[in-house]
């Protein structure tokens, strides 16, 4: 152990921590200029849909008639049963399906 009531040893633990510091700042300096220069050539955009919007509105008509379980129509598109119910917190939906449908 390093004793820190030492003069020195508080410089030289200070002037470390100073340092990790600087790095830290530095790194998160990189990454906002990188995240900007990527937006601005259009590289970054999050996440995609798993779903095209016709086949999102397809999904909604299927479900909303009532013909298919969740099970059946998640086998007719590449996303997982659990996707298919509506979401409580509200749901991003093709502006020609209803409003009443999402459940709040």
């Amino acid at each position: 152990m390093h004793d820190l009531t030492d003069p020195v040893a508080r410089l030289l633990f200070n002037i470390l921590a100073m340092i990790a510091e600087f790095e830290s700042d530095l790194t998160r300096l990189r990454t906002w200029e990188g995240l900007k220069v990527a937006k601005s050539t259009g590289r970054i955009s999050g996440k995609q849909p798993k779903l095209k919007p016709v086949q999102e509105l397809r999904l909604f008509e299927l479900r909303r008639a009532g013909t298919h379980t969740s099970a059946e129509v998640a086998d007719l598109f590449p996303v997982a049963c659990s996707i298919v119910p509506m979401s409580r917190s509200g749901c991003s939906r093709p502006s020609s399906i209803p409003t009443g449908w999402c459940r709040p």
